[in-house]
């Protein structure tokens, strides 16, 4: 057995603002964006944050039968793409979804992707990924689930199926 470990800030256990339904929220350590006006600063440094087994996370998910999906939010999430698509594996997907926040833009990391960097595992995982950069100067409060109207949310299997990008409207 793998003792596969999260490098996390922390966790929300029932959130109801991070996608839609209840969602078992996931924030992630260490960012290397650092956006301005970041709604989780705290994030940043990755040399901060606890070590988490991701078997304790997903025991901890399936106790709760109210729970939609899984948002995996940072902190960046592709830092840890190896190790939380790993996690991902692990989840009952006829039951959850997954939405994946990220700095970088979706054809970003498709075109980085690699054996090496586990980009394409943590795609391939996701269902829904909401990429960009948080940018002050285009915040939104009415946005569903992004936070500036430059990040948008991409159906991930459905882009990846066809190979254009494919917007998901909530």
């Amino acid at each position: 057995m793998e003792d596969i470990k999260l490098n996390l800030s922390g966790i929300v256990k029932e959130s109801i603002v991070d996608g839609p339904g209840i969602r078992y929220v996931i924030f992630t350590q260490g960012c290397p964006h650092k956006c301005e006006g970041c709604h989780n600063p705290q994030t940043h440094n990755a040399s901060c944050g606890n070590l988490t087994d991701i078997d304790e996370i997903i025991t901890d998910i399936n106790k709760n039968p109210l729970l939609k999906g899984v948002t995996i939010s940072g902190g960046e999430p592709f830092m840890q793409a190896k190790q939380i698509s790993k996690f991902l594996s692990k989840l009952d997907r006829n039951k959850l979804d997954v939405i994946v926040y990220t700095g970088y833009e979706f054809e970003s990391l498709i075109s980085t992707s690699n054996e090496y960097n586990g980009f394409e595992s943590l795609l391939n995982s996701s269902d829904i990924l909401i990429d960009g950069k948080f940018d002050i100067n285009l915040k939104s409060d009415i946005l569903p689930f992004r936070g500036s109207t430059n990040q948008r949310s991409i159906d991930c299997r459905e882009s990846i199926k066809t190979g254009n990008t494919v917007m998901y409207n909530f």
